[in-house]
């Protein structure tokens, strides 16, 4: 087969011919640009076209994009009062100390978009207002947006005059990773008072129950602490109850000590009141019952005459002993230790019977019980007369005799409620002004009135 050779470089070969040519016979050489659309793109194997050869006729059938920047988060959290809001941004909201009105631009153009975010979660407590500046939001020019949930983040978009600002994001946000304490709970209600008798010995006040907890709390609950009084001196009051509660919290309320036994049957509670010599049988502990129990029983009272002997009121770790001849009063029952204050400390001793006896000769009144329970009455070697309970510890007070100087019964003690939490979670949020004090590496909060304490 002959070959022919083309030796005359001024050939110009047509767009047709072009395919049909083996890619190594082009040396080198420049398509012109109406070539370029016919060439069939698998034959041409190295080469570069440049620039020039697009044309804008080409250009005009490119469709554009749409483009966004995204939103321009703000590193300044907002803590004030006032914000005026520009479109395009972002804003973290910190309503910790205080609510905020956030004014919206005075003109806006479809698509404009504004994001706020509840910085600290507390918008539940301290709301957002969104003040419209005259425009629509979601159709209406009034009343004002209010968001008023925590965890909340909330994206507008304007999307003319005829609706406004519409929200496309105004969800709460769970919280993914709720923050905890481990907290000790110590809970001590007030005593109750001794009894009064108008024929010998009135029975001891019981304890205020006494009860423990630990417990996990998340960050930011509020726990609200309720101290109990101890009853008024008298014939057989009964103590006052202590509490914690709250939120994501398992109450724990410790019942006040049943009063002493006097002209009336003594009285149930956290711990029981002994019986006086009249009423001689003791009131039951642990009222209502709790796990592990909160107290004990009161004893019972002894009228044998001349004997008059009242009980001690029970404790929260014993029960109160009788009344016994010749002329005893009984033994206030021993509280309980605890160490939640980084020191061993006993709480709630019931209180000590009153005593006498009718032939004059010397009686022993019951002593209280350790932890804070008072003295019974005695007549004689020496006389003595019934004493409170040791506030702040629930003690009951000590019961009456009805004769000489000695015929008024001891108060009961005041409860008290401590909580013992972990120096690096302490808040120092607090309301009724407890003692703080250190132990460790722990902070111990002691309430002896009403308060709070937020984590």
């Amino acid at each position: 087969m002959a070959i022919i050779k083309i030796g005359n470089p001024a050939i110009d070969l047509d767009a047709a011919e072009i395919p049909n040519l083996s890619a190594n016979k082009i040396t080198s050489d420049t398509l012109a640009d109406a070539r370029v659309p016919d060439l069939n793109t698998s034959k041409i194997t190295a080469g570069t076209l440049t620039a020039a050869r697009i044309d804008n006729a080409s250009l005009a059938n490119v469709t554009a994009l749409p483009f966004s920047a995204g939103t321009d988060w703000q590193s300044t959290i907002v803590t004030g009062t006032t914000l005026i809001a520009v479109a395009g941004k972002g804003y973290w909201i910190n309503t910790t100390s205080n609510a905020c009105t956030i004014t919206l631009p005075a003109s806006a153009s479809v698509g404009d978009f504004i994001e706020f975010v509840d910085y600290s979660r507390t918008w539940g407590t301290n709301s957002i207002t969104i003040n419209t500046n005259s425009l629509k939001f979601q159709g209406n020019v009034t009343p004002q947006p209010v968001y008023n949930t925590s965890g909340q983040a909330v994206r507008i978009v304007y999307s003319g005059a005829t609706q406004g600002w519409i929200p496309t994001v105004d969800d709460d946000v769970t919280l993914e990773t709720p923050q905890t304490v481990d907290i000790d709970f110590l809970v001590v209600a007030g005593g109750g008072s001794g009894g009064e008798t108008s024929n010998g010995g009135g029975g001891g006040g019981g304890a205020g129950g006494f009860r423990t907890s630990t417990q996990t709390i998340s960050f930011g609950n509020s726990i609200t602490v309720t101290v109990g009084d101890g009853g008024a001196s008298g014939n057989g009051n009964s103590g006052n109850n202590s509490s914690i509660s709250g939120s994501g919290l398992t109450t724990i309320t410790s019942t006040g000590g049943g009063g002493g036994g006097g002209t009336g049957a003594a009285s149930t509670g956290g711990s029981g009141g002994g019986g006086s010599s009249q009423s001689n049988t003791g009131a039951a502990g642990d009222t209502p019952a709790t796990t592990p129990s909160q107290g004990n029983d009161g004893g019972d009272g002894v009228q044998s005459d001349p004997n008059y002997a009242g009980a001690g009121g029970g404790g929260s770790s014993a029960i109160g002993a009788n009344g016994t001849s010749p002329f005893t009063g009984g033994n206030g029952g021993n509280g309980s230790a605890s160490s939640i204050t980084g020191s061993s400390v006993t709480y709630a001793g019931g209180g000590g019977g009153g005593c006498r006896n009718a032939t004059g000769q010397a009686s022993t009144g019951g002593t209280g019980g350790t932890g804070g329970g008072g003295r019974g009455a005695q007549e004689l070697a020496p006389n003595q007369v019934a004493t409170d309970g040791t506030a702040n510890t629930g003690g009951g007070g000590g019961g009456a005799h009805q004769y000489v100087d000695s015929n008024t019964a001891g108060a009961g003690g005041k409860g008290v409620v401590i909580l013992n939490v972990p120096t690096d979670n302490y808040s120092g949020t607090t309301t009724g002004s407890p003692t703080v004090s250190t132990s460790g590496t722990n902070t111990i909060l002691t309430f002896t009135g009403t308060g709070s304490y937020t984590t």
